[in-house]
């Protein structure tokens, strides 16, 4: 019966992050540094919160877009930390994680032949969405501007079928972030434009350097602003996502999420307010240790002579493969895990613009990175020795 499977779903792939970490992850004493994953539990008044909505029964279904109470927390939320104001009774749902969010998003604005520009390498995750509504993925190379993805790249892939811009920032892979003057300029361009912006901040809470600042604080009337608890409260199997962005876009998208999920999991939302405010601080701890993670393994690449971008947030490099390694980059990361036994993840895995790099997570304690580390150092003296004989 597979010749009646959709032509869509069988041209798209499983991600190239989960199909490099299944091939390896059999392997005894391997370090990975592939999956983004935090390395923390979740916090304990979280988990705590979870147990009580079982306790109390708290396991029907809830309103489609959440409870009102998690929507007004998560308001609140992005309001103190980010200088975003919306509606908790009609511009805010609770989906079932930020992949979810992307999902209805997408499939409620794009239509056959729409184009969506998306900067290059980028978190594999939006293309199959936006190939299975018909719609075009069209990727900008930001390899050459620090993977910056900024106006002046952007305006050149700018047609009539342009339907919205993928701004994912602080980026996977590369960790990279735009300022507030760069979002400022992009917001001023597209005022005038009917073009949507999907500002994808997952990662908002792990910035290292300066306050993580979102496009719709100045173009709130095009944004639809992607969030969740995954990265910032180490509850990625909870499953909590927010969908933000004006009622005149959302009444349509809670269409789309109630057919898709009807509401997101009860219990998790209870865990979720409690996440959002008991511990609307809980990232700070982390983010401290992600920040010293982020100067050794920083110190250490250099030290190897690798070329990388030293990230704004986020918990990746994304590093270039040495010239005297001629392998792509799948072929590079498969020879580093027979020969060295620590994975990485293959800069092809975030689309043509990311081959010739690999990731490196550091969501790892400081002696799994000095181990791995040590063994990619050693890993790469031997190469080179190879090449010179």
């Amino acid at each position: 019966m597979e010749h009646l499977i959709n032509q869509r779903v069988k041209n798209i792939e499983i991600s190239g992050i989960r199909k490099f970490f299944n091939l390896v992850s059999h392997m005894d004493d391997l370090i990975s540094f592939t999956i983004g994953q935090p390395d923390f539990p979740t916090p304990e008044h979280v988990k705590m919160a979870g147990i009580e909505a079982i306790k109390e029964d708290f396991t029907s279904y809830t309103h489609n877009a959440g409870t009102i109470e998690l929507r007004k927390a998560a308001c609140d939320f992005v309001e103190k930390k980010y200088n975003l104001h919306y509606k908790p009774e009609s511009e805010v749902i609770v989906t079932m994680g930020a992949s979810e969010a992307i999902d209805i998003a997408f499939r409620t604005i794009l239509s056959e032949g729409a184009e969506v520009i998306l900067p290059g390498p980028i978190y594999p995750g939006y293309e199959p969405i936006i190939r299975m509504m018909g719609a075009i993925p069209v990727h900008v190379d930001t390899s050459e501007n620090h993977f910056r993805f900024t106006l002046e790249l952007i305006k050149p892939f700018i047609t009539d079928k342009t339907r919205c811009i993928v701004l994912p920032y602080p980026s996977n892979p590369t960790g990279v972030s735009l300022s507030e003057e760069e979002l400022r300029e992009m917001a001023a361009f597209f005022r005038e434009k009917d073009i949507f912006i999907l500002a994808d901040e997952i990662y908002s809470e792990l910035t290292f350097d300066q306050p993580h600042k979102s496009i719709a604080s100045f173009i709130k009337e095009k944004t639809i602003v992607i969030n969740g608890l995954s990265k910032s409260h180490s509850m990625t199997g909870w499953r909590i996502g927010f969908l933000f962005a004006p009622e005149n876009i959302t009444r349509h998208i809670l269409k789309v999420h109630q057919y898709n999920v009807s509401c997101a999991n009860s219990i998790a939302q209870k865990a979720a307010y409690e996440a959002l405010t008991t511990g609307m601080d809980d990232a700070i701890t982390m983010k401290k240790e992600y920040l010293a993670r982020r100067e050794y393994v920083y110190q250490r690449l250099i030290s190897m002579g690798l070329t990388v971008v030293k990230p704004d947030g986020a918990f990746y490099f994304f590093i270039k493969i040495p010239d005297f390694i001629p392998l792509n980059s799948f072929d590079f990361a498969l020879l580093l895990v027979k020969k060295s036994k620590v994975a990485v993840v293959p800069g092809s895995a975030f689309s043509d613009y990311g081959e010739g790099y690999f990731r490196l997570s550091f969501a790892c304690s400081m002696e799994t990175l000095k181990l791995g580390l040590d063994r990619i150092e050693q890993f790469l003296k031997d190469e080179k020795k190879l090449t010179l004989t």
